[in-house]
């Protein structure tokens, strides 16, 4: 599954680069030193893997308590519908709903301490960027989350979204030096594939759930194993 996680976040950086990329195009960094600047650039996408591992940890915390309610199977699958019904659901009835209203007060905030870090240029300054540009809401972000949840404990939650995290980077990294390279048909078309590849992942969460016995798709459950052993004794 950290597989899935480097390609969403390599795909789905093309989406939230709409999100991210004008502080990208903002960052403070040194423009007449190559070595400096490339610094600070790796120090700033070190603070968004920093967020993310962090979001995953939490998450994945959450994931572990209702694995060990023995809800895993149950999460996986309902993981997977969500991710799926989130892909084929209207953008306008979210919109319609405003789901993330509450959500956007709290990044207001964040955005406002963005704000006051882009003023500075010390190398501190590029890991607070890259620490609150983590938290900025991104809907493939999202789809990660649940991923992460549905991993069943803290230290995979937290890997999948640092995976995911490093994804992001090439783009991120484009779009710092080569910002007319986001635009054009490229990436529309890279847009209109992210839908089907987070279908295909949801299709994997679900797959996983059911426990069909399919080794690294969808393995048995644990029990099933286990029981399975002691009858060959």
């Amino acid at each position: 599954m950290l597989f899935s996680a480097f390609i969403l976040g390599l795909l789905g950086s093309f989406h939230c680069v709409g999100m991210c990329g004008p502080i990208a195009f903002m960052l403070p960094v040194d423009r007449n030193n190559a070595l400096k600047k490339g610094l600070q650039i790796t120090v700033y996408h070190f603070g968004r893997l920093l967020a993310y591992s962090i979001i995953g940890l939490v998450f994945g915390l959450i994931g572990k308590s209702l694995y060990l309610f023995g809800f895993q199977q149950q999460l996986s699958i309902f993981i997977g519908i969500l991710m799926i019904l989130v892909v084929l659901i209207p953008q306008k009835i979210f919109n319609k709903y405003n789901f993330s209203k509450s959500i956007y007060r709290l990044i207001s905030k964040v955005k406002s301490a963005l704000g006051s870090a882009m003023k500075k240029k010390t190398m501190d300054t590029f890991l607070t960027i890259g620490f609150l540009n983590g938290f900025l809401p991104c809907g493939l972000v999202y789809m990660a989350v649940f991923a992460a949840i549905a991993s069943g404990n803290a230290l995979n939650g937290s890997l999948y979204m640092a995976v995911f995290g490093l994804g992001t980077i090439p783009l991120m990294t484009t779009a710092i030096y080569f910002s007319q390279f986001l635009k054009g048909a490229a990436r529309q078309k890279i847009q209109k594939i992210i839908p089907i590849f987070i279908i295909v992942i949801g299709a994997l969460f679900i797959l996983r759930g059911l426990g069909l016995g399919i080794p690294y798709i969808s393995p048995a459950p644990v029990y099933d194993a286990v029981s399975a052993g002691m009858e060959c004794h």
